[in-house]
């Protein structure tokens, strides 16, 4: 594989570093901003949450640019997104223009979560595609880390000041703008929205100079196929059905797994474990290690086992962890430090399964003319079930106080409909390229 490549995909995939340190900094900085404009609880509330309406929204708008402006132009709109909101947060003095600041903020991750994985994999060969597009997930995981990091050094170094732990993410924004200037245009988004065949193919030689001519060729004729069938830019026409529940259910099952929940609301599961305070955040901490750890494997075995095979794996990981969680809590008396231990697991068997697979099914499973639209479906449908649960998990925790096996017990169930999902209808898409895939998966 063409070192090139693999430059432009990690400069790429950096989008994803920005994605999960946006998303979690505002940890460290929620209680100082409250007090600072003396929010209520609503306020307080809405002014954490709007980012994740924004991020609902950039997800489902994400393909317009994409499409409409390619893909190089769209990820350096968000670059400059994550820069203005970066600045923005840290220095305004209106809680209204910081709300509205949030809600921009939210726009820039939930489009990085359409786009970045499309241009990495439009820019991949097919037998290192698997392991280039989790890159992005390693990356958000790796901006969950470093934020984390960044919020205790300005704790303990800089009076904990929060209007630093938002500004800061301001340098690495401009640093992913400025090395998106050197990444190209993908070569797949030339020819089907430009026309531009010269350009494409001097990026298809870097890419697969052995194959390139007939992958050029590939795309063209996808190309002549969208121009004949009138109904090819319809993501829910009858030739993609399947390929639209295939994006709206990896998705929807990989946030009813309880992933969110587990590691937005950690402290407070590892309290009702019996947990106190710092014990509880320093688990936390560990759960975040774990993660970074099994994403990195991930990246070992994604191309090497393939999707479904990962998934399956997973399914299984996560029903055994999720059911003893529940079981633990049923007992009421059982030692704290299993429930440590199985959410440890827990999280493994996702990073290595649904954390890695995600993003990469979802950004080559679609064909040419509607991957954007596809990426769209499937990240939407990922945000809205992560705001619902996020929402939702607090008033749960109260509902069922003293019974917190009710809530594993739900998540062990949505995980055994995923093993059911996977060995029923889930294909194998590794090794194989994006227009060979179109063949087999759609409805003609």
């Amino acid at each position: 594989m063409n070192q090139k490549v693999i430059v432009w995909s990690v400069i790429t995939a950096l989008g994803g570093f920005l994605f999960g340190f946006d998303t979690v900094v505002v940890s460290g900085a929620e209680q100082a901003i409250q007090n600072y404009w003396h929010l209520g609880d609503f306020q307080h509330g809405f002014t954490i949450a709007i980012a994740l309406v924004g991020t609902m929204t950039g997800a489902f708008v994400g393909r317009m640019p994409a499409d409409q402006m390619g893909r190089k132009a769209a990820l350096m709109i968000v670059a400059i997104i994550f820069l203005v909101t970066s600045l923005g947060t840290a220095f305004v003095n209106n809680w209204y223009l910081f709300v509205v600041l949030r809600f921009i903020g939210g726009l820039g991750i939930g489009a990085s979560s359409v786009i970045a994985p499309i241009y990495i994999s439009e820019i991949s060969p097919a037998s290192f595609r698997g392991r280039l597009v989790i890159l992005f997930q390693f990356n958000i995981v790796l901006g969950i880390v470093i934020s984390l990091l960044s919020n205790y050094i300005i704790v303990t170094s800089y009076h904990g000041s929060w209007r630093l732990m938002l500004g800061i993410m301001a340098a690495p924004s401009l640093l992913y703008l400025i090395l998106l200037r050197f990444v190209p245009e993908s070569p797949r988004w030339l020819i089907l929205h430009r026309s531009q065949y010269d350009e494409a193919k001097e990026t298809l030689k870097i890419i697969n100079p052995a194959g390139y001519e007939q992958e050029m060729a590939d795309i063209i004729d996808s190309k002549n196929k969208e121009v004949k069938d009138s109904s090819s830019e319809k993501l829910f026409s009858k030739r993609y059905s399947r390929l639209a529940w295939l994006a709206f259910l990896i998705a929807f099952f990989n946030q009813v797994s309880g992933i969110n929940a587990i590691l937005y609301y950690a402290p407070s599961i590892f309290t009702m474990a019996g947990f106190d305070k710092n014990d509880s955040f320093s688990a936390s901490f560990y759960l975040g290690l774990v993660n970074f750890a099994f994403t990195m494997l991930a990246i070992f075995l994604i191309d090497r086992a393939g999707r479904r095979k990962l998934m399956l794996i997973g399914s299984y990981g996560l029903i055994i962890s999720l059911g003893l969680v529940s079981y633990c809590f049923h007992l009421k008396n059982a030692d704290g430090h299993y429930v440590i231990w199985l959410l440890m697991a827990y999280i493994a068997f996702f990073a290595v399964s649904q954390g890695a697979v995600i993003w990469v099914f979802l950004s080559e499973i679609f064909p040419n003319q509607v991957r954007a639209k596809g990426q769209s479906l499937g990240s939407f449908t990922h945000w809205t079930m992560a705001t619902i649960i996020t929402f939702l998990f607090p008033a749960v925790r109260t509902s069922v106080h003293g019974h917190g096996e009710y809530i594993f017990m739900f998540f062990c169930g949505m995980m055994i409909l995923q093993l059911l999902f996977v060995w029923k209808l889930m294909p194998e898409t590794k090794g194989k390229s994006l227009e060979n895939m179109e063949q087999t998966l759609t409805m003609h």
